[in-house]
């Protein structure tokens, strides 16, 4: 009697362990059964995947969706949307909400929000602030929690711990690695008024200059020592930082966006205006080529979109009144494709930075891999089609993507979450079943 399964996955090119391999791949209950030889007529729900390429999900380990308080720019229903249209499989949504997430009552918010509407699988940051610097070991440890964000330099929002006391403080409190927004806030006010008198966002890079981001990457690795804390830090964007950040894999791991690795100033100022407008700011060629030669060395440990929307009206406003961030949880993986088909990276590389990379950052249960007992999370592409970035298929609610016009080689065909099929040839499908994501940290300190 053949083996029966919920969903199989029959034929296709699908990145293991071992690294591509045509094999099929059969579903039970939300897990990964079987990789192996399949008989099509077990019964249960058939992918036909000749022709594609299955990776494991794809995990977006930096968004932020603007819930509660701004939902006019993004909620948890219109961003999980997009990401899964993206091929995205699971995000990691950041705190600087309107009130910011920092303590139980706003974690479990969050989670009662996204029961029913967020199409994939999620967990929420605890913002690290002066007043609950001594309580987040207990915070980091709560079920849909992915850590603690730490925000060293003012950006969208009023989380901020720009000094070394509270920094001692927060990163004491807690062992799960730590995630950093790198800017160095005294720096930031001495050249405020370069912004000012500018009133053009080609001044954001100059505001927010290198110096900037080197000594805050600089303080929190040393103060990281100090405190035997594990560190992620996030959007590196700099050449500086990427030779500290060499010399420091032991304690912290690298994040890098496609924005940083995609646009250079001063073109993309000129083209977009505030839509180029993000922070740490997009920087010239040579820090881009930096970016991709760290890639391409190991130091880059993880890409995440730092997906952050702001209405067209809103950038509209003056520089520098307008806000910092743009989006990009959808337009992720089509780009990492693109630099992929052009050579910049390997698919290898790629799967490791969007899938197992974050898995193992942030100590992920069951995700990451395609291997027997994970979930069932793929993301299915087609390696071969190209399409443009169209306003059409933008399903964020902010309406705009920096990359509109970009045509592309590589495209999410399908997103499988958990043996559901939520996304199909740029069509959400079924209803919004996203879970909570398990982490092994969490775990053991519950049992």
């Amino acid at each position: 009697m053949a083996e029966t399964f919920d969903l199989a996955i029959i034929g296709g090119q699908c990145w293991t362990p071992e690294g591509l391999q045509e094999v099929d791949i059969g579903v039970r209950a939300g897990r990964i059964a079987k990789i192996g030889s399949i008989d099509p007529h077990g019964g249960g729900a058939i992918i036909k995947g000749e022709g594609l390429t299955i990776l494991p999900g794809v995990i977006d380990s930096q968004v932020h969706f603007r819930e509660p308080g701004a939902p006019h720019k993004e909620d948890l229903e219109t961003g999980t949307r997009a990401a899964v249209l993206g091929g995205v499989t699971t995000v990691f949504e950041m705190p600087n909400t309107q009130p910011p997430t920092t303590d139980a009552t706003q974690l479990a918010d969050k989670l009662a929000r996204a029961k029913g509407r967020a199409w994939c699988d999620h967990a929420f940051f605890i913002g690290a602030a002066a007043e609950n610097a001594r309580e987040l070991a207990e915070l980091e440890r709560l079920p849909g929690c992915c850590g603690v964000k730490i925000f060293m330099g003012s950006s969208t929002g009023s989380l901020l711990v720009p000094d070394d006391d509270t920094l001692r403080t927060v990163l004491r409190s807690g062992r799960r690695r730590a995630a950093i927004h790198a800017e160095d806030e005294p720096r930031l006010k001495e050249r405020a008024a370069i912004a000012q008198a500018s009133g053009s966002p080609l001044a954001h890079p100059e505001w927010r200059d290198v110096e900037t981001a080197r000594r805050a990457t600089a303080r929190i690795l040393r103060l990281a020592r100090e405190t035997g804390r594990r560190i992620h830090v996030l959007h590196v964007t700099t050449a500086e930082e990427m030779m500290l950040l060499a010399e420091a894999k032991d304690i912290a791991t690298v994040e890098v966006t496609p924005q940083h690795l995609t646009l250079e100033a001063p073109d993309c100022y000129r083209r977009l205006g505030t839509k180029a407008q993000m922070n740490p700011p997009i920087r010239d060629g040579h820090h881009r080529q930096a970016l991709w030669q760290a890639i391409s060395q190991g130091i880059v440990d993880c890409i995440g979109s730092d997906h952050a929307p702001h209405t067209l009206e809103e950038k509209a406003k003056p520089y520098p009144t307008s806000p910092s961030g743009m989006p990009g949880v959808q337009t992720l993986l089509p780009l990492l494709l693109h630099h992929m088909q052009e050579g910049r990276l390997s698919l290898g590389r790629l799967v490791d930075l969007t899938s197992a990379g974050p898995a193992r950052i942030y100590n992920v249960a069951n995700k990451g891999r395609i291997v027997v007992g994970y979930d069932a999370d793929f993301t299915i592409v087609d390696l071969n089609r190209e399409k443009t970035i169209e306003s059409s298929w933008l399903a964020s609610r902010c309406g705009w993507s920096p990359f509109e016009g970009m045509r592309i080689k590589g495209w999410p065909i399908m997103t499988v979450i958990r043996g559901h099929t939520v996304m199909r040839d740029d069509e959400v499908q079924e209803q919004a079943q996203g879970m909570p994501v398990r982490f092994t940290e969490t775990l053991a300190a519950q049992a």
